[in-house]
């Protein structure tokens, strides 16, 4: 299957937009909530209440498309917050993808990698929401270990609290399709 067409700029432009009213419309919760870092927080991006939704899930799979370069053979999505970006990233683009496990289980095949994979191949994992980054490095480390070479992480929404420093610290590339002071505008409209 081939690559979808790149769309056009003011197409891509106007689809953003909307994406980020819908996050913040649909996602931004507001009280008092306990981080996978640990810490507190007084909103919480949910990543199930968009992802779940077509209307949001389909256009925020053009833009994943729009950021994965023709040159990667796989995209990565870690288990389980984002295997939806991931399936609806590689419906879009044609680019087959795989599931990062957290861990092996007891039975069936008892891989960490769900998928096709080879070494030498060019990888771009998709992670949902970022705050420290740390399953997403965790993720990028087992494509790495195996001979994988991984693009860049790209997140829809960087929480601007630490995933950038970190995922570069250990030796990647990061993108985000959104940052929270960026989606900030929009709360207003929520």
């Amino acid at each position: 299957m081939e690559p979808a067409e790149a769309i056009a700029v003011d197409q891509v432009s106007r689809i953003r937009e909307q994406v980020a009213r819908d996050l913040v419309n649909h996602a931004y919760l507001v009280g008092d909530f306990v981080l996978s870092s640990g810490r507190h927080s007084r909103y919480y991006f949910d990543k199930y209440l968009f992802e779940t939704k077509p209307h949001i899930l389909r256009p925020l799979a053009k833009l994943l498309a729009e950021r994965i370069p023709a040159e990667a053979d796989r995209i990565a999505g870690p288990e389980l917050g984002a295997v939806a970006l991931a399936t609806a990233a590689s419906l879009e683009t044609g680019i087959p993808f795989v599931i990062v496990k957290k861990g092996t289980k007891e039975y069936g095949t008892q891989k960490l990698i769900e998928g096709e994979i080879r070494p030498g191949e060019k990888v771009v994992v998709v992670e949902d929401v970022m705050t420290t980054g740390t399953q997403a490095i965790a993720s990028a480390e087992r494509l790495r270990s195996l001979g994988v070479d991984v693009l860049f992480i790209l997140g829809v929404v960087d929480r601007e609290e630490g995933a950038r420093r970190n995922v570069e610290a250990a030796g990647f590339r990061f993108e985000a399709l959104f940052t929270r002071s960026e989606l900030e505008s929009y709360l207003g409209e929520a």
